[in-house]
């Protein structure tokens, strides 16, 4: 083999450490600049993430938060976390950039206004000093940056679940709280099921949002975690339901 053959193959191959270590620090700097990520808050103990090895996140643009929760959750998601802060215009892409880096499935981005005079309010305050024979500063007549509240969630495919639903305790009204304020009749026993994943075993039972579960084969549940406990022991059974909508008794079968 030529000698040069040999110089020539190190040359190439420190020309291509080079390159991957440009890369890793350009990776680290792009991390650190990342607001999304600065700002990221996780928001499940199980370190929850994606079922596939390299996600590729689906970028959405949210609308009503509550609303937009509900929605992921009845479609089979989880919320990993959120990133929420408050500055100039940030390309969305850094929040897929930040997805990518947690294995997210699916993010939504929410963006208003935030403070920050307004172009016309600025004229409006030009033209008064103008009136008053005012003078003015450079910066009351410089253009400033629109400041924007960004709000991002970061969502995980769930695999298929057992039952199907989304569960809160409700806790009943303390004495002297607010008592003026009108109360509904609602049973504080068992769960208020806040959502019902599509094509589960739930919702082919019946089991709508906002009912209220009460026990599973006679077994009252208390809680979350015992809904889950429940839900194990009789996995692959019909099991009977007991619910309680709008005040009043409901029974359903589901299979498990």
């Amino acid at each position: 083999m030529p000698a040069y053959s040999l110089s020539g193959q190190w040359s190439l191959y420190f020309k291509h450490a080079a390159v991957l270590a440009a890369l890793t620090l350009s990776t680290a700097t792009w991390a650190e600049d990342n607001p999304y990520s600065l700002n990221y808050q996780a928001q499940n103990q199980g370190n929850l993430h994606s079922l596939q090895a390299n996600p590729e996140p689906q970028l959405f643009s949210g609308t009503r938060r509550d609303e937009d929760n509900i929605r992921m959750l009845e479609n089979g998601y989880d919320l990993m976390g959120f990133s929420s802060f408050e500055a100039g215009e940030v390309d969305a892409e850094q929040a897929r950039n930040h997805g990518r880096a947690i294995q997210a499935d699916s993010i939504l981005v929410y963006m208003k206004k935030a403070g920050g005079a307004s172009p016309s309010s600025r004229m409006e305050v030009i033209k008064e000093a103008v009136k008053k024979g005012q003078a003015l500063t450079e910066k009351d007549v410089a253009v400033k940056a629109g400041s924007y509240r960004y709000y991002a969630t970061y969502w995980a495919k769930l695999p298929p679940p057992l039952l199907g639903i989304h569960v809160i305790k409700l806790v009943p009204k303390q004495s002297g709280q607010n008592d003026d304020a009108p109360t509904n009749k609602v049973s504080s026993e068992g769960v208020r099921v806040i959502a019902v994943i599509h094509g589960s075993a739930a919702e082919k039972g019946g089991v709508v949002r906002g009912d209220q579960l009460l026990s599973i084969n006679n077994e009252k549940v208390d809680d979350a975690a015992q809904l889950s406990s429940l839900v194990r022991k009789y996995s692959g059974k019909v099991v009977k339901v007991q619910l309680e909508r709008q005040g009043e008794p409901l029974a359903a079968e589901v299979q498990l």
